[in-house]
């Protein structure tokens, strides 16, 4: 079982305060300072579980091989409308709260991109295309 970043942040602050002697307030800061490294250390190098409560910057949330969900933290190749729905969001409503464009992909980079690339390679735009103006047409 791994630990929380609270366990791994009260460990090193008493390991720090058994050979070194600190006021309370000295602990009290270091408390903060170390759990805000420890922060810092999980987002940038995602090891171990991510903590419940990290707020994530919105911009850096999608990356190139996934994208982390800014309500749990776990990192996912697409934010599918299943897990949004774990958290009683919609795919909208999640882009809103977070400050994400809404033509923005809730989806990996690469994910994106081979998908844009097949959409091409299958003729998706023409078809599109035609379709929209079929549609014109029938409309006017």
């Amino acid at each position: 079982m791994t630990k929380s970043l609270v366990e791994m942040c009260t460990d090193i602050v008493s390991a720090q305060a058994s050979h070194t002697p600190m006021s309370s307030e000295d602990i009290v800061e270091s408390l903060r300072r170390v759990f805000r490294t420890l922060q810092e250390v999980q987002h940038l190098g995602g090891a171990g579980e991510p903590e419940e409560g990290i707020i994530r910057d919105p911009g850096t949330s999608i990356q190139r091989n996934q994208v982390l969900c800014l309500e749990c933290g776990k990192a996912f190749k697409l934010l599918s409308n299943r897990h949004l729905a774990l958290h009683d969001l919609t795919p909208r409503a999640y882009k809103q709260k977070h400050g994400i464009r809404m033509t923005q992909a809730l989806s990996a980079r690469t994910l994106s991109t081979r998908r844009r690339k097949l959409a091409k390679e299958l003729g998706m735009g023409k078809q599109l295309a035609e379709w929209r103006a079929e549609r014109k047409q029938h409309v006017s």
